[in-house]
């Protein structure tokens, strides 16, 4: 009897100890999860901060160009230190939101000075977070790229380029209006196809 009796004490005692231990191990669990969630939420926060946005030389942005699919890509040449550019942003944040669901990419190709990146550029996408890649082409022979992006364009900024496919289109100069846009888009669609 007192043989029965230690032996179930033993048992009893193993599964509290049993316990003890998935308790233990199931809190560690729950606080690395949480401390995974901050530091993700921090990594997030300042990632503008850790040199997030590649600097690339023109043969990057000209990869991007040459793709071939039924993807809608509108890719847009400007700026910080551009007015026009600044103003036409919320029409191209806005043609991105309405085709988030479609095959549709948005680049921002900023032409930004390499030397204000972290002082004009990072603080403008902070306060206005832009959806879609950006980059900036830090490639200083334009002289060189600028024919290879379309040759009527001047140089001038903004620029934008519709591509879909074999198709191409180019516009040079401030879109006035998300009518603008579409426009491109239609007569896009309808004259290349």
């Amino acid at each position: 009897m007192i043989h029965k009796r230690l032996s179930d004490m033993h048992y009893n005692n193993s599964i509290w100890v049993l316990l003890y231990t998935l308790m233990l191990v199931f809190i560690s669990c729950s606080t690395s999860s949480q401390e995974n969630q901050a530091k993700n939420t921090v990594i997030e926060s300042t990632k503008l901060e850790a040199n997030a946005i590649p600097k690339v030389d023109f043969s990057e942005i000209e990869k991007i160009l040459s793709i071939k699919d039924d993807t809608l890509r509108v890719i847009n040449f400007w700026a910080t230190w551009c007015k026009p550019c600044v103003e036409e942003l919320p029409i191209l944040e806005q043609l991105s939101k309405e085709n988030q669901d479609e095959a549709f990419s948005m680049y921002y190709i900023s032409l930004d000075f390499p030397n204000q990146i972290e002082t004009k550029l990072i603080p403008f996408l902070k306060e206005n977070p832009l959806h879609g890649e950006v980059i900036v082409l830090d490639d200083p022979d334009a002289n060189t790229w600028i024919d290879k992006v379309d040759s009527n364009w001047s140089g001038a900024i903004p620029a934008t380029i519709i591509n879909k496919g074999e198709n191409h289109n180019f516009h040079e100069g401030k879109l006035n209006s998300y009518e603008d846009i579409q426009k491109l888009i239609t007569q896009f669609s309808t004259s290349k196809s």
